[in-house]
């Protein structure tokens, strides 16, 4: 039985959807101004023909995190992703996980290590919480507002990116650590939807994202171009701090490195005390 409504719901939806509102350029000629089948279904990670059938209200009950991944796409509000699971599955989404709160025992070791650049992230690679000495290195917006997301920062943010001296190897484990992610938490609305729009803005997280490459690297070491203190050498380790965050810890893995770093952390010390 064909499901009418929800195949008129998706063909409106997809009709309002610019292609330059997800990265896409709006070249050749086209008998709509939204989006191509085609490329919702790339966006949502689905198959061309699944799709199809789901905009012709014919594949029966799809999954959660199907929908999600069209809702993505789509660009749907909370409201619109909700009415898109009631249409297609006769019942609401699951909700999206609120962020486990930093336990003060994690916040003590962060500013316990006053030289050593850290902070705590969850799965959706969201800064949760940052030290003074990380907002020294990497600016005091670090971890707040359009600068929290490491995935969002690392491929969408210009002069983050810069900074990145090894950025293309730093970039694939990146991708490859976020698919890891993405087999634990495959039904979160947060996590698809940061999915969805870095691969629709970033040409090269779409490339390594549909390499199908599984990466989970816990330590390493990195250069890193800051705009005052020039190039550091750094090592990282990545610690599980719980069942869904992680402590990320920067340090110097040179002497120059460290007197940059320490140049770094009394600057700012004396910014806020003065």
């Amino acid at each position: 039985m064909t499901n009418v409504e929800l195949a008129g719901f998706l063909r409106a939806a997809r009709d309002r959807v610019r292609p330059e509102d997800v990265g896409l350029p709006a070249l050749g000629r086209r008998r709509t101004s939204g989006l191509r089948r085609q490329e919702v279904a790339d966006l949502a990670a689905v198959s061309i023909d699944w799709y199809i059938r789901l905009e012709q209200g014919r594949v029966g009950t799809p999954g959660s995190a199907v929908l999600d991944g069209v809702a993505a796409a789509l660009r749907l509000t909370p409201a619109e992703r909700e009415h898109l699971h009631l249409i297609a599955r006769g019942e609401a989404p699951p909700p999206e996980a609120a962020a486990e709160p930093v336990g003060g025992s994690l916040l003590a070791i962060l500013d316990g290590m006053p030289l050593l650049p850290a902070y705590v992230m969850d799965f959706r690679f969201d800064v949760l919480a940052r030290n003074g000495a990380a907002a020294a290195l990497f600016g005091e917006g670090f971890g707040r507002g359009t600068r929290r997301n490491i995935v969002r920062l690392l491929f969408l943010d210009d002069e983050a990116r810069a900074a990145q001296l090894d950025w293309e190897n730093f970039a694939q484990e990146t991708v490859g650590s976020v698919r890891a992610n993405l087999a634990r938490h495959r039904d979160d609305p947060g996590l698809l939807d940061m999915i969805s729009k870095v691969r629709a803005a970033s040409p090269e997280f779409a490339a390594w994202w549909d390499d199908q490459r599984v990466r989970s690297r816990t330590r390493g070491t990195k250069r890193y171009r800051h705009e005052s203190a020039g190039d550091l050498t750094l090592s990282y380790d990545k610690l599980t701090a719980g069942s869904d965050q992680f402590l990320f810890v920067l340090t110097p893995a040179d002497e120059p490195s460290e007197r940059a770093l320490r140049t770094l952390v009394s600057a700012r010390a004396r910014s806020l005390a003065s």
